[in-house]
This record gives structure tokens, sequence and C-alpha cells, in this order.
């Protein structure tokens, strides 16, 4: 079932110009297209109950990043005076204008659908979300009580008058602006800041959200709306004043905030500069209620200088990324049914707690593991057998996203205490984990760990673990190399892929890269790995330039690419030439795809796929048919110029036969089959859901290979 794309277009005479506006897809539309995909799956009733309430969340906490970056990146270009277009040709001002028209229908479609839908399928599983007008007066008591023991002692008030400054408003907190009337008549102004440390869901009775005093879980669950109990409450914050009017507002602020680094000695602090100062960006966009008073409306678009175009109304609650607190009921028959991830069939007889077994079975090839549906334990042992390993004499890694309590960060201080040499390189601008990973950068330092801040105008996103092991006379490096972060919650989340080896050609590179990343290493001739900003783009391009030239000498071409986002002008080009010569093209993009498949004369031999369901796909994976000796290349890197340019991307090769037929039979293969979660890129930038035909049994890709595992 594909609809019919609407016609780009492109002039025949310049069919062979590949630079043309027409040919690409903008960036940031296309990342909004991805949203949309996001909220289909809310939508889905196929899908369990609570995963569609996820779904909801995680386009709000989605619409809030894009906004924070993306958008606050665009207006500060339009007050910079800068006009120059991407590639697809839209100006800055003209990318406000479409996203500001779409992102309004997307943030009206989401917050309608929980409302008429979502919070009517919740009751009839007996879980209540009410609005405070609707509760019973023995509710409202047991609400007042919490109100008065809990919610009441946090809140401040905050006036703003002649003798008080308009409040700030923090990034992302919901609030409540609130019209007051003295018994002299005169008009106030107040601005009420909703307790981020609180439940946005108040539960009605005790039980609701946890478990009973006797120990056994609820079925029904009860809950209000925060912002709304405080509402109801505002006489018991201002004594004396009538209370006129009261609504909830909602700020997001500019949080792409430039990082000032000025020496390797001065970026932590920088950062934590900068992290603080991402409080106080200018604010982006205000979301409001759509039954604000035009009084109450401009008040505050007057005091937090913006314009009517930075202004959202929706008709339901506020900050939708909040929801994912719902998602924490223990109604697992609303949910996806439990796995048990899987070890790999070459550890399944070893001993993972005994080094030399675990480095005797890498010895004996390379091991893959593909999460979440391979166990990430065997990551986590491995670091903890050269943490204790008398034998170890070093451990390197690369850190970029750690997360809360990472089980990684004390395996390192593990190693450090034991007196293995540790270097861990931390990337401080993880954009939006800055803060925690300053957090654990300190404490490792203050360990004796060695710790490395990254490069300076570079962002280190490589997943590289090295292990420098002594055996007999000699040294041998055992290495982990992986797709996606060193983080044991987000393993059981996204879709990555990881190898341990002991090749020593890989393990040279590695050093290799290490050293250029804590010294003065100017290494460029790598044996095997593609590294960014090194030699990354050069092979990428050369490799897909050498399937062109196998397609030209009649041996067909075939390229699989499976990334998060496809961004790249010069790589989509070389895209486009490979088709023009009939090279078969099939992309897999989670995210953004700037690229236009199926225009004739330029790429009617590429397909786009995008796939969306219960984990994030998160692998990069290029396949290269490469006349029969196929290639295939795995790591951080997605095509997009900030990953191939402006990071330390790390892509390694795949060499072991039957991990080469796992990726290109087993895995890549099942992606393509997809008929299910599968969405196809029409050239007009849209998606279509392709449904299964009358032949065809739906197949889920995701399904299937948590299936797959339960067989072996």
């Amino acid at each position: 079932m594909v609809k019919k794309s609407v016609k780009v277009p492109i002039k025949p005479a310049e069919m062979d110009d590949l630079n043309q506006p027409a040919l690409f897809i903008n960036r940031e539309l296309s990342s909004l297209e991805f949203q949309r995909r996001v909220l289909d799956e809310a939508m889905d009733k196929s899908n369990p109950l609570l995963e569609r309430v996820k779904f909801i969340a995680i386009v709000g906490s989605n619409l809030d990043e894009f906004f924070m970056v993306r958008v606050a990146g665009l207006k500060k270009q339009v007050e910079a005076g800068v006009h120059e277009a991407p590639p697809d040709g839209l100006t800055p001002e003209e990318q406000l204008a479409e996203i500001r028209k779409i992102a309004a229908q997307l943030m009206r479609q989401a917050s309608q659908y929980f409302c008429q839908e979502l919070i009517p399928a919740l009751r009839q599983e007996q879980i209540y979300i009410y609005n405070y007008n609707d509760l019973t007066a023995r509710q409202k008591k047991s609400v007042e009580t919490y109100f008065n023991e809990v919610v009441f002692p946090v809140l401040t008030p905050l006036a703003f008058d002649p003798g008080h400054p308009f409040p700030h408003i923090s990034n992302l907190s919901l609030n409540l602006a609130v019209l007051l009337r003295d018994q002299k008549g005169k008009e106030h102004f107040a601005r009420i800041k909703v307790p981020n440390t609180l439940p946005r869901l108040v539960p009605i009775k005790r039980s609701s959200g946890g478990v009973k005093k006797d120990g056994t879980i609820p079925r029904a669950h009860f809950f209000v709306w925060l912002e709304q109990v405080i509402a109801a409450n505002l006489e018991k914050l201002f004594p004396g004043m009538r209370i006129e009017e009261s609504y909830p507002f909602r700020v997001t602020r500019d949080a792409d905030m430039a990082i000032q680094e000025l020496e390797a000695a001065d970026l932590l602090e920088s950062m934590e500069q900068t992290v603080r100062q991402r409080r106080f960006g200018s604010v982006v966009r205000l979301s409001i209620l759509d039954s604000m008073s035009p009084r109450m409306r401009d008040i505050l678009m007057e005091n937090l200088d913006i314009n009517q175009n930075d202004i959202y109304p929706l008709p339901g609650p506020l900050g939708r990324s909040d929801l994912m607190g719902l998602y924490g009921i223990n109604r697992y028959d609303l949910k996806d049914p439990p796995f048990k991830p899987a070890i790999p069939q070459q550890l399944r007889k070893v001993d993972l707690d005994d080094p030399e077994q675990f480095y005797d079975a890498i010895k004996m090839g390379d091991i893959l593991l593909h999460h979440p549906y391979d166990s990430f334990m065997p990551v986590v042992q491995f670091l903890k057998n050269a943490a204790r390993d008398p034998q170890v004499l070093a451990i390197k890694q690369t850190l970029y996203r750690l997360g809360k309590n990472p089980p990684v960060v004390d395996v390192l201080l593990e190693a450090a205490e034991n007196g293995k040499q540790v270097a861990v390189l931390v990337e401080l601008k993880a954009r939006f984990d800055e803060e925690s990973n300053i957090g654990w950068a300190r404490k490792l330092e203050r360990e004796g760990v060695h710790v490395i801040y990254g490069l300076l105008g570079l962002k280190t996103h490589s997943k590289v673990v090295l292990v420098i092991r002594k055996e007999g006379d000699s040294i041998r490096r055992y290495l982990h190399l992986a797709t996606g972060n060193y983080n044991a919650v987000t393993a059981g989340l996204y879709e990555d892929l990881g190898m341990f080896t002991c090749d020593e050609a890989i393990g040279s590179d590695a050093t290799s890269m290490f050293n250029y990343l804590t010294g003065y290493s100017a290494v460029n001739d790598y044996k095997k790995l593609l590294v960014a900003p090194i030699n990354l783009r050069e092979r990428m391009q050369g490799l897909i330039s050498r399937e062109i030239d196998h397609q030209l000498q009649g041996n067909p071409g075939h390229l699989i690419f499976k990334v998060n986002s496809l961004v790249d002008k010069e790589i989509i080009k070389m895209l486009y030439k490979a088709s023009q010569v009939g090279v078969k093209v099939d992309l897999l993009v989670r995210g953004i795809c700037c690229l236009r498949p199926g225009l004739a004369g330029i790429s009617e031999n590429i397909k786009v796929v995008s796939i969306v369901g219960r984990f994030l796909e998160h692998s990069r994976c290029y396949y290269f048919k490469n006349g029969g000796n196929d290639e295939i290349y795995l790591g951080s890197a997605d095509l997009m110029p900030r990953n191939i340019d402006r990071r330390v991307e790390v892509l390694f090769p795949v060499e072991n036969a039957e991990i080469i037929h796992y990726l290109r039979d087993v895995m890549l293969t099942a992606y393509q089959r997809d008929n299910v979660k599968a969405r196809h890129l029409q050239a007009d930038g849209s998606y279509v859901r392709q449904l299964p035909d009358n032949q065809a049994e739906p197949f889920n890709v995701q399904e299937w290979l948590i299936k797959s595992r339960q067989r072996l």
C-alpha cells in the first residue's frame, strides 16, 4: 500500500547536475517526519497501551530537544543575518516558517490523541487520570491532604511588580501564571513553578502507582494533574488575595550553547559554565493551553521577549515528556512482554568469570553481539576480567554517554585500584549528558584514572575498549568495538552491534587512535580502521566509487547502509551516481534522510526504509558487495558532516565469515523483509507504511530477532 508521491520539480536539462536543491530534503523537516513516525507508534493500537503512552512521551522529549538545539540554532542564524542555505536551498527564515507549521500540527495532534484516545483507553484498563474538577468530594479531600503535607512546603510563589522583576523561567519547567487582585482592587501577577521533584501525576490513593501496604500490586490506579492540584489551592499561597485567573505554561530555551574551548586544561571548567548558562538561554518556544486568556498571553509574551510565532497553544496537558512516569506503573499486561537476552554461541560454554577462558574464546575467532537480543553482560564482564586479571597491563576506553550508576565506571575504578594503567576519554560535550559525564570524569580522576576530556574542536563519539595483556614473553591486544555507548541501560533499549576481537592490525590501529586522542600522534595510514576526521570520508567515498566501478565492469553492485541519519551532501551525491549507473542501493535510515529516492534518472535504484518500533534502531552497518568479495564495516559514524568531519568516529571491518553471514544474510535481509514497522520514504519527503498484502505474512524484524534468540 504505497501512495503516489508528489512530483519533485527537477529540470530535465539539469538531470546530470547533482547539486540541484530539489534533489535534497531539508534536514530539519526530515527530523520532524521522524517525530511523525514515532507518533504513529503511539497511535498504533497493535502496540500495548502503556507502550503507546511511552511513545507519546518520547515525541514530547524529542521535540523539546529539537527546539532547544535545531530551532534555537536557526533563530540565531536569522538574528546574525546568515542567509547561507543548506543543500536543499531553504533559508533559515523559510525553514523556521515550515518548522513552526509542522511542529504545531504534531504537538496538537499528540495532545489531542492523548486526551481523546489514550486517556479513555487507560480508563478501560482501570488507570484513571482525572481533571481536578471531576474528583469526588472524598477524592478532593485526599488530594488536599497531599497538597498540605507534600506540595505546599516546596512551592515558592514569585511576584512580578515594580519591586520584583519578572521571575526567571527555567528551561522545560512547568509553571502556573496567576493573576490576583488585592483588597484595594489592584492587579498583581505571580508565577509558581510546578516542582519537578514531585510526580507530575499525583496518586489519589497511596497505592496508586506502587505497591500496596500488604505487598500486592493494585490493578486500579487513580491520578490527578499536579498543576491542577496547585491551582485549586492557590488561596493558601496568596491569603487575602482574590484569584482572578491561573493558567499553566511551559518554556523551552536555547540549549545550543557555544563551547569556548581555549585549551584542554580549561575544557572541564568551560563545560561546567556552559551547562550553567544553558538555563538562561533565550526562549524559543512558549507552550500554553488553548484556554489561556489574551491578557495573560500578552504578559508572558512581553516579559519573555518572544513573538506570536513562538507561542504554541495546545488543548491538553503541557510537557508530554512527563508522561513517561505512567510507564512505571506495574501493569506488565499493558507493556511489551519481557524476554531474556541471549549469550553468543562462542561464549555459552565459557566461564566468563575466568579471564583465560574468555580471552581464549576471542582468540578462536571474533565474537559479535547484537543488542538487545544478545546480553550486554559479556561486555561488562570483559572489563571486569581486565580489571582483575594480573596479566592485564593497561585499559584504554572511550566513553560518550554514561547515564546513571554506570557499572563501567566501577570497573574502571577497580582496575585503577589494582594497579592497571587506565586511560579513559570522557566526552564532556555529549549533549544533555554533559553534567553527568563531568561528575563521572571528576570521580575517575580523583581515583587515579588518567582522564582525557576530548580533543579541541572535536567531539569523540567512537566506542572502543583496548585491553593490553601480557601473555608469556609477548603482548596481546584485546578489543571491544561497538556502534553503541557503554551504557547498560540503553543496551537493553537500543539496537546496537559490538564485536570482540584480538586482530593485531585492528589493535595496532586502536593504539594509534588512542595516541591521537591522548598525545600528538599524527598517524593517518590506518591499516583497517576508518577513523574520522582522518580517513573516513576519503575511504567511504572510495568504497562507493569502487562499487560504481564494479557495476560499470559488468559486476552488479549492491550497497546496503544501515544508519541513524543520512545528511552529508557529498555522500548523497555519490549514492546518486551509484544509482545512475545501476548499483542497487538499499538504505535503512531510522531518522533524518536528506536523499530523495525514486527519482527517474537519478535515484530510481535507491530504496529508503525507516523502522520505528519497540527498540531504537541505533547500529551503523555498511555493506559493500565488492564484486562478490563482500565487505562490511560497523561503527559509531552516521553519514552526517558532523560525524565525518567534526567528530572522532571509528568504523571497523568485519572479516569473520560467520559474522559476515549473520550481518548480510540474516540481519540485513530480515530488516528488508519487515512489513509491519517499516516506513518507505517517498520522493516528496513523506513516509508510507508498507503493509503486508493478502499473500504475505506480517513480519516484524525486531520481534523476529527476539524469537530467533529464544530458539537458540
